[in-house]
């Protein structure tokens, strides 16, 4: 991630991106470069119109609409009743594994 966080750099201060460009910049932050990495980045990035590859990622989201507070109340209730009933049957499963290791032993 760091390799292409260093292009992302370079591009935003107008700077060419090349395998030494981005070696100094991962160099700075103190990432120990792999030169395999590096080469292949500029590679994949050569001819790639980066403005538009993060226009074209920044995409709106929408905003779903609140729920009422009626609506909320009910699945927290039966969430606390689930959460509940699985702490019982996991302690009746404590139980059973003790009585378990108890028949090793008795």
């Amino acid at each position: 991630m760091e390799y292409v966080y260093a292009a992302l750099l370079l591009h935003s201060a107008g700077k060419e991106i090349t395998e030494d460009s981005v070696k100094a910049v991962l160099e700075a932050a103190g990432v120990e470069v792999d030169e395999a990495r590096v080469k292949a980045l500029v590679a994949a990035l050569e001819g790639v119109n980066i403005d538009e590859a993060i226009q074209k990622a920044a995409m709106p989201m929408t905003v779903a609409a609140a729920p009422s507070a009626v609506e909320t109340a009910a699945p927290a209730e039966e969430a606390k009743e689930e959460a509940k009933e699985e702490e019982e049957e996991e302690e009746e499963k404590e139980e059973e594994a003790i009585e378990g290791l108890g028949a090793l032993f008795g």
